[in-house]
């Protein structure tokens, strides 16, 4: 059976243990050099460069998140093993991990590691299509030639490669499609490397529960549940007529999904189409102070991610969902484009004004859209507000000066909210 060591990569015999070096890290599998299409997503990655760039922090639980009243961002495996779980109320983390290090994000620092890990990456393949500043997907067709090993071998040496130059981790997930790909890098966290080969594909997946399908949420869970639905097994037995018929267009995505049937391609140039940022609160607020202070983290984070990818928005979208799970959308176009942190925050501050009467909220979200290059945002004088381009003007220099210093040289009162 195909077989490396993830330790040397020794392309070994044993199933078990390398006969070169000795190392257990065995990646096996009859499929293993035969495939293409890998998904990588980093361990726990925020939590991960905080602990490289804090070395006292590596056996303990790390939580990156807001103060006793916001949620957990995300956490370290320490963590998680006590129950802490992403979106988990602060103050419910801390009765499940008491000794837990909280630590704000720091958005910048994490931008900064994932462009290293994606010039890694770049040296592999030019076929990329990143998910999110922890995760994409890589198209490792034809690179043997170039390389002279098999792609798995080679995401193989790019995980070392993360460990060693970066100081991070990450799992690997190889399959056939993109689809079967994401789904393996899950499986044997943290520092996985897993194969779904084509001669597999069914009998893995009939094993597997619906929410393993990209866009099976609480919500179409619900409705799946209530049509007997809980297995891939189960969505194996209908027809595609009668999918199509209860769930709409979503009854042929499952149809096909649930037979590992996905021909999207790794897409270099996938088009950004929005930019958001949301979280969820344990109670129902209608606080006012509250509210206006997540309204201004989001739109920092909304603006540092359009910055990190040089990109802005035309449109500033409020989402909010009230106990009733009823969700209310505001939206408004600017005059021109905006990667303004200070411009998303007055802009969406406008559109909760106009709707802070239908609260209380469990939910609250920012977002831009209508994404286009940030060569020319932020330009177009506002004459209802000549201000603005001071604003942005001082909002660059903070920007410059965090770079140097730091992502906490400058705060605003409103962030501490």
């Amino acid at each position: 059976m195909p077989a490396f060591c993830r330790n040397c990569f020794h392309e070994t015999r044993s199933a078990t243990r390398c006969d070169k070096c000795g190392s257990p890290r065995i990646a096996s599998h009859p499929e293993l050099f035969d495939l293409n299409i890998a998904h990588m997503d980093c361990d726990a990655f925020y939590a991960s460069v905080e602990k490289r760039e804090n070395p006292s922090l590596v056996s303990k639980p790390v939580i990156i998140g807001g103060g006793k009243r916001g949620v957990v961002s995300t956490c370290c495996y320490v963590a998680r093993i006590q129950g802490v779980r992403s979106a988990m109320p602060m103050f419910q983390a801390l009765k499940l991990c008491p000794n837990a290090v909280i630590i704000k994000p720091r958005m910048d620092l994490y931008v900064e590691v994932s462009r290293a890990v994606r010039k890694l990456m770049d040296e592999l393949t030019p076929s990329i299509e990143p998910l999110s500043l922890d995760e994409a997907f890589l198209d490792l067709s034809g690179t043997q030639k170039l390389h002279g090993v098999p792609p798995a071998i080679m995401l193989g040496r790019l995980t070392k490669r993360m460990k060693d130059e970066l100081g991070i981790t990450g799992s690997i997930g190889l399959a056939h499609n993109k689809f079967l790909a994401k789904i393996a890098s899950d499986q044997n966290k943290p520092q996985g490397f897993f194969v779904i080969g084509k001669a597999e594909t069914q009998e893995f997946l009939s094993r597997q529960k619906v929410g393993v399908i990209w866009g099976v949420g609480a919500v179409a869970q619900a409705s799946l549940d209530k049509a007997g639905i809980r297995l891939i097994s189960d969505l194996l037995r209908w027809e595609k007529d009668d999918l199509i018929a209860r769930f709409g267009n979503m009854g042929e995505r499952l149809y096909h999904l649930a037979r590992g049937q996905d021909r999207r391609r790794v897409s270099a140039k996938a088009p950004v189409k929005s930019i958001s940022n949301e979280t969820t609160f344990f109670e129902d607020t209608a606080d006012a102070h509250l509210l206006d202070g997540h309204l201004w983290r989001m739109a920092e984070k909304v603006a540092d991610r359009a910055k990190a990818k040089d990109q802005a928005g035309c449109i500033v979208t409020l989402k909010l969902k009230k106990s009733d799970f009823k969700s209310l959308t505001r939206r408004i176009t600017l005059p021109d484009a905006t990667q303004s942190a200070d411009r998303i925050y007055r802009t969406s501050r406008a559109l909760m004004d106009n709707a802070e009467k239908e609260g209380p909220f469990r939910l609250i979200g920012v977002g831009i859209s209508q994404i286009v290059a940030a060569d020319k945002a932020d330009r177009a004088p506002d004459l209802l507000d000549p201000d603005a381009g001071k604003r942005v003007q001082v909002e660059r220099a903070t920007d410059e000066i965090r770079k140097r210093f730091g992502s906490k040289a400058i705060l605003k009162g409103r962030s501490l909210r």
